[in-house]
């Protein structure tokens, strides 16, 4: 057998090679036509064009002068190029999908720790229902200044956190709104009457800044505005870190409502004295990302753990 040339395909129309396999199939015009569901000149001109294109003329009139027959040429292409197609079929055809109880995959999520210790858990915890061995999933410290590059790079699968933290360039979805409330030891030395304004500035103030160092956050913000201030003696990085630091000390802290529930066996909690605006919790993801099957379903389980 003779070796095909090589065709330069950027200038074939692949509807051309649809019809060269109905074609070399039927050795007949009419009957590829038909096949096609295209009209019989529009398929002459189309085997004008495939003979031009493969210098070749493909189909010839039998000797019988009665239909045609298929040139050595021909004779070549026909098992290849239907070959080619039925698995070009394939692919077009292919639906992906992902089974989390049988297929393999490792998620990044980045999360503070608050997303993770609210909503990271939960799914920490229901995982071995969710899904079989072949998913892991790891948690990592959402740090903002990377956070787009990272996500772009596909370091990071999917980032929790509020709308501050989410990157423009991504996709996002919401997964619950939040508030804040006020968090103190049991047997606190002040009790457990409602707080007012005065007591809540004059009380000593653990403050959760995530970006390290401040000892002036977000409901400081708020203080401004009413021209009030509130004693911030403490300012550590984590939230987990301030339940156990309250159970030993007469400090007092305002939280997330969702994260300070997890304590109320041990803490009192307490709504705040003023009116101050919460969060809304975000999941969000690179555009790439947005049809995954793998990717769908992780998003889809946080949401159903956050409606939880």
């Amino acid at each position: 057998m003779r070796p095909i040339n090589m065709i330069d395909l950027r200038g074939i129309d692949l509807n051309l090679l649809v019809s060269l396999d109905a074609l070399l199939a039927e050795s007949n015009v009419t009957r590829a036509a038909l096949r096609l569901h295209l009209t019989q000149p529009a398929v002459s001109t189309q085997l004008a064009r495939l003979r031009q294109i493969f210098g070749d003329p493909l189909l010839i009139p039998a000797e019988t002068g009665r239909g045609m027959t298929r040139s050595t040429r021909a004779l070549e292409l026909m098992e290849p190029l239907h070959s080619a197609l039925k698995n070009l079929e394939a692919v077009v055809r292919h639906q992906p999908s992902f089974d989390p109880h049988t297929d393999r995959r490792s998620f990044v999520i980045a999360a503070n720790d608050n997303a993770t210790a609210v909503l990271g858990q939960r799914l920490m915890e229901q995982l071995p229902t969710l899904a079989g061995p072949g998913v892991r999933i790891a948690f990592v410290v959402a740090d903002q200044p990377s956070m787009a590059a990272r996500l772009e790079r596909g370091e990071i699968d999917l980032l929790l956190g509020s709308e501050r933290m989410v990157p423009a360039s991504m996709k996002a979805r919401k997964l619950f709104d939040e508030h804040f409330v006020v968090v103190q030891r049991k047997k606190h030395p002040r009790g457990t009457a409602p707080l007012d304004l005065d007591t809540y500035c004059a009380l000593d103030h653990v403050l959760v800044s995530t970006s390290g160092g401040s000892f002036h956050g977000f409901m400081d913000e708020h203080l401004d505005v009413l021209g009030r201030q509130r004693r911030v003696v403490l300012s550590v990085q984590h939230f987990t870190l301030v339940p156990e630091l309250l159970l030993r000390t007469d400090y007092v802290s305002t939280l997330p409502a969702r994260f300070a529930e997890r304590y109320r066996d041990r803490l009192d909690i307490f709504g705040l004295p003023f009116e101050a605006r919460g969060f809304t919790l975000f999941a969000a993801w690179p555009p790439r990302s947005q049809a995954d099957p793998a990717h769908v379903w992780l998003r889809d389980t946080l949401a159903s753990l956050a409606a939880m």
